[in-house]
């Protein structure tokens, strides 16, 4: 995922206009418009004015993987985390454990009727 992309999918969960973040950090609207077409990229001061904004990372910002989490989606989810308030994540985490759960049921399931096919064949 590039740049522009990530930058299209943070206004859109934060429910957040091109033009409303220009304004916000006094910043040319058609110069966030081709952030997110892909035609210009950021400087550094820009880039971490971003991050700051949006609470991320700039590793989140570029998609760069550091070795800290392994994927986009990984950064995504912590990102989520860090923005809610702390009742919201108990409830998250407790949604999580509870995929887990049904996750792990899921593999015994599937494990116990692979075992009964092979048990079946000979």
């Amino acid at each position: 995922m590039n740049f522009g992309n990530i930058l299209r999918e943070l206004l859109e969960d934060n429910d957040i206009t091109q033009k409303q973040l220009a304004d916000d950090l006094n910043i040319a609207s058609t110069t966030i418009g081709n952030y997110i077409r892909g035609l210009r990229e950021p400087d550094f001061q820009i880039l971490k004015l971003f991050a700051s904004y949006f609470h991320v990372t700039t590793d989140y910002l570029l998609n760069f993987q550091s070795g800290i989490t392994k994927d986009h989606g990984e950064d995504e989810l912590l990102h989520l985390y860090r923005t809610l308030p702390e009742d919201k994540k108990e409830l998250l985490l407790e949604q999580g454990k509870l995929l887990v759960r049904l996750n792990l049921k899921e593999d015994v399931k599937s494990s116990k009727s692979t075992l009964q096919g092979k048990n079946n064949v000979g």
